[in-house]
């Protein structure tokens, strides 16, 4: 064998052994599953879902029911169970207590990131927490209730008080068709009671802006310190949809956090 045909073969044995070592490294990433909040809907988590993947990930953005904490949280539970390998569950908003109650008997969930996310206590409403702490203006911005057949009733964000409220840091035009593809929320949704949270054994992290108009900041820096975070980040002058208006940080501090846990 000459020494040019020793050498293109090496090469190529070296070329299959990256390849196979990098798609492994691949393989071994956590399936980022983003859930989004009240008056969101998945294609909020766009930028953030398109750097991910960018960098490898497997993304799964959740049609979150927003009917009812427990059912909510069930379904995403579903969703998990069925999901091979470790999982880093994300929510923004309402969103952080479905995934505080949505591990369950889930083993395979490595980590749990809040974006401008609540994260309950057992017992304690989303309602309760959004209003222990001043700052909030939501409630004025709200549209009339939807009643629905059940006795249940939908809520909404005024269309021409959403961008103000949910996305002021969105390019206008932007948040113009966010407020018309808003998904509602039932008023149970926010008044019920939270289970057991998962973060008092999954490791989290938080990120949150501080020109927040729906969850006051202080309010989730308290959450966020009493879920005891690995890491707390507040993003200066950014609205309710950070992960929509700056999705590189909200995704960097996602990538921490599979990171940090998959060792």
């Amino acid at each position: 064998m000459t020494k040019f045909k020793f050498r293109h073969i090496a090469a190529a044995v070296a070329t299959a052994a990256l390849t196979l070592s990098s798609a492994a490294f691949a393989a071994e990433k956590p399936t980022v599953v983003l859930v989004h909040g009240a008056f969101a809907e998945s294609s909020s988590w766009n930028g953030v879902a398109a750097n991910l993947l960018q960098q490898g990930y497997p993304v799964v953005a959740v049609a979150n029911p927003l009917r009812s904490l427990t059912a909510d949280a069930d379904y995403v539970a579903s969703l998990v169970k069925q999901t091979s390998g470790p999982v880093v569950l994300v929510g923004h908003s309402y969103g952080g207590a479905v995934i505080s109650n949505a591990v369950q008997d889930n083993t395979n969930v490595s980590a749990l990131v809040y974006v401008a996310a609540f994260a309950p206590e057992q017992g304690e409403t989303v309602l309760e927490l959004s209003g222990r702490y001043p700052g909030s203006t939501l409630g004025p911005t709200l549209a009339a209730p939807v009643l629905l057949k059940d006795g249940s009733k939908d809520l909404y964000i005024q269309q021409d008080k959403f961008a103000a409220q949910f996305a002021a840091d969105v390019p206008a035009a932007e948040a113009v068709l966010m407020a018309a593809t808003q998904r509602p929320v039932t008023e149970l949704a926010l008044t019920e009671a939270a289970g057991q949270p998962a973060w008092h054994t999954v490791p989290s992290w938080a990120i949150y802006g501080t020109a927040d108009k729906n969850i006051p900041a202080v309010a989730m820096k308290f959450m966020a310190q009493r879920a005891k975070a690995k890491k707390i980040v507040e993003v200066p002058g950014a609205s309710h949809v950070v992960m929509t208006s700056h999705p590189d940080k909200v995704a960097a501090l996602i990538v921490e956090a599979a990171t940090a846990t998959s060792k």
